[in-house]
């Protein structure tokens, strides 16, 4: 789910310029004749519990206001202002990571019935297209999508749900061209190269039945909550209603199962599932439940032969695998085929029709097992390198015994390896190319830990140049997430070596409330336990201070969405640890946001957060709401981002925040807002749009951090 100048008499933007050789430890100063926008007060009163408190930016929240447009555009003036000494150095990053990354591509193709489907990228297109060749590699090329056509037009462009029919005739595919995810859906004739169904407004899953011409779809409710299941026949106008969720903390979802015997609908929330199933050949029957919905059993489903193989946390946190009979699943005919294990989590089981394969999380690293059906014996993937990412992609088929999976590393660009189950050979089918003379044998990559206040051994993974003294002087930056249960997978990007190219020591904390070490580290960093995911952080941020990782001054921490939650909170508690905090679409005003059940995620998120309503829960929440305990003090500079259609960390939060900071602290550090006006919650859709983003956010800390020559002489 869901980031000041101090307001002076005379108030001047400073601005530090950067060292060049030679040059005085202290920073240089430039002045711009721009003051920081000062938001206009008007009192709310927010009363919960017997508590009062007065929110004088709640009027921030009127998105047609006029007002509100005024101050935002006021915002992004001064941000371009304070970011226009860097303007050549955004253009020099810029260039950098563009030069890696080879512009015209194409994936790995993967076979589904008769077609062999892939994507490509080509120069100067920002968009992906989708492309298939029947029977052969050899065969003529095939775009059925090309999203660069429909985002002609459109300053956003997203692609959502994609599923082709078991005759490879139809794809019905979803498209949102405002950020907003409000996807409409649209089918589209491969034979004739048209759509031919009206559109859908407002879907989220998709999924076909085997009769290649009943299409089940499901869509939101006004918070943009999964709730309802449809059913459309093609050529008919009036879809039959077949499911609609009533709890508001469930969510709903419509897919296939490996074999494509059979459709689920998954409901769940945070905390517990139910799936209903239906024979793909039979779209018309009734759906049928497989168990019923239980608090904190949660569980998912898929389908081999006469049985049904379910991943469930029945037995335990990490889950383990059971299997039930298709002809009579209910809960008291389950076998199980694997315990749970308190060591290690079970992501995912994937099924073939001769082996099994576990997708699985043991000692905060990803693993692969592979067992043939029958047997007793477990294959396990093997991987190089000591810090890594590694998961299971396998294609559509069903009946093969090749497995692909995706490696990398922070210095391993992605790479899609071939597994033969039977014969446990692997080759490699591509690696990215990075170009522009990458060497990979320039850096290391560590994974160490630090110990939170409790004793709790937090991992940390690194990456930097190998050249790199341990001195305590070199630029640090720092980052996490921590929630929902998402591991912080460790993953190459090319882009990331225009800061360790700079001399920066990169590091990704695995803290708790995330799900590097199963559901328990989750469980330990979400609700009454919230407090440890920033207790953690700033554990981390004092292990590398303290192992001379890198300098206190030039300590940069960056996070996004209930990452950006976390950069609040620990620049609440410890504003002086850090240097600079760049925060994405952050989710800063908890308590106002969680107390309003007409907001997206609100409710289905009571199971993460809690829920205000409760005075135990909103007494806590208030304890490290970041906007609620923003108050007179001094403050990192601060780069705070946002977008104006995003859908699930409204505008108006990050825009409340910095306008309360601003008129709160007490330094004269850089306090900037950047709003995107064409964008929802991930920013912008173009690829190079989104690197003119990340130039952007690189040139901000590369300032913060003191690196030499980040600035014109």
């Amino acid at each position: 789910m869901r980031h000041v100048y101090a307001v002076l008499p005379v108030c001047l933007l400073i601005l530090a310029i950067a060292f060049t050789p030679g040059a005085s430890d202290e920073r240089a100063r430039a002045t711009s004749d721009r003051e920081p926008p000062v938001a206009k007060k008007v009192p709310h009163v927010r009363e919960l519990h017997g508590d009062r408190f007065v929110d004088d930016y709640f009027w921030l929240r009127e998105k047609s206001n006029p007002e509100v447009t005024k101050h935002l555009e006021a915002e992004n003036a001064f941000t371009d202002a304070v970011m226009k000494p860097l303007e050549g150095l955004q253009e020099t990053l810029y260039d950098e990571m563009l030069g890696r990354i080879k512009e015209t591509d194409l994936s790995v193709p993967y076979r589904d019935g008769n077609h062999w489907y892939y994507t490509r990228t080509e120069q100067g297109k920002q968009y992906q297209i989708l492309c298939r060749k029947r029977g052969s590699l050899d065969a003529p090329e095939e775009i059925y999508l090309d999203v660069n056509e429909l985002a002609k037009g459109e300053k956003f462009m997203a692609l959502g749900a994609v599923a082709v029919s078991d005759d490879g005739n139809l794809v019905a595919y979803s498209t949102d061209n405002t950020g907003f995810r409000e996807y409409r859906l649209h089918v589209k004739d491969l034979r004739i190269g048209k759509v031919v169904e009206s559109p859908v407004d407002k879907v989220v899953a998709v999924a076909w039945a085997a009769d290649n011409e009943t299409l089940f779809y499901t869509t939101p409710d006004a918070a943009k909550r999964s709730y309802r299941l449809y059913r459309h026949t093609l050529g008919q106008t009036d879809d039959a209603l077949l499911y609609e969720e009533a709890d508001e903390r469930f969510r709903v979802d419509v897919s296939r199962s490996r074999s494509k015997d059979y459709l689920f609908l998954d409901v769940d929330s945070h905390t517990a599932s139910e799936v209903r199933y239906l024979r793909a050949d039979q779209p018309t029957a009734a759906w049928q439940l497989v168990a019923a919905r239980e608090n904190d059993h949660e569980y998912d489903v898929d389908h081999r032969g006469d049985l049904f193989y379910i991943r469930t946390n029945q037995g335990g946190r990490n889950f383990g695998l059971m299997t039930a009979p298709t002809a009579n699943p209910d809960r008291g005919n389950w076998t199980e085929l694997i315990p749970h294990r308190a060591d290690v989590m079970l992501q995912r089981a994937i099924l073939f029709r001769d082996h099994l394969v576990l997708s699985e999380r043991e000692n905060g690293l990803p693993g692969i097992r592979v067992q043939r059906f029958g047997t007793a014996a477990w294959q396990a993937v093997q991987f190089p390198e000591p810090v890594y990412t590694s998961f299971p992609t396998p294609g559509p088929e069903f009946d093969t015994t090749a497995l692909r999976y995706r490696y990398e590393s922070f210095t391993t660009p992605s790479s899609v390896f071939e597994y033969d189950m039977s014969t446990r050979q692997t080759k490699l089918l591509k690696e990215d190319e990075v170009l522009g003379g990458y060497d990979r044998t320039k850096y290391t990559s560590e994974r160490i830990h630090a110990t939170a206040a409790d004793g709790t051994k937090v991992p940390v993974s690194l990456v930097y140049l190998k050249s790199l003294k341990r001195d305590g002087t070199a630029p640090l930056f720092l980052t996490a997430y921590g929630s929902y249960g998402a591991p912080s997978n460790v993953g190459f990007s090319s882009n990331r070596f225009s800061l360790i190219d700079r001399g920066v020591v990169y590091a990704l904390a695995h803290i708790r409330g995330g799900g590097d070490l199963g559901k328990p580290w989750h469980d330990a960093g979400r609700m009454m336990n919230k407090k440890n995911t920033f207790t953690d952080f700033i554990a981390v941020a004092e292990h590398l201070l303290a192992e001379r990782y890198g300098a206190k001054d030039r300590l940069v921490i960056e996070g996004g969405s209930a990452g950006g939650l976390l950069m609040g909170a620990v620049t609440n508690m410890r504003p002086d640890l850090f240097t600079a905090v760049v925060a994405h679409v952050p989710f800063v005003d908890v308590i106002n946001t969680m107390s309003d059940a007409s907001l997206p995620l609100t409710v289905t998120e009571f199971e993460e957060w809690g829920n205000p309503a409760k005075k135990d829960e909103y007494e806590y929440i208030k304890s490290y709401c970041p906007y609620t305990n923003l108050e007179p003090a001094a403050y990192p500079a601060m780069l705070v981002k946002t977008s104006l259609d995003d859908s699930q960390v409204m505008y108006w939060e990050p825009a409340k925040y910095v306008a309360r900071m601003r008129a709160l602290k007490t330094d004269d550090n850089p306090l900037i807002l950047k709003t995107n006006t064409a964008a929802g919650h991930g920013g912008a859709s173009g690829r190079y749009d989104r690197l003119r983003e990340i130039a952007f956010d690189y040139a901000f800390m590369l300032w913060q951090m003191k690196v030499p020559g980040v600035l014109d002489p």
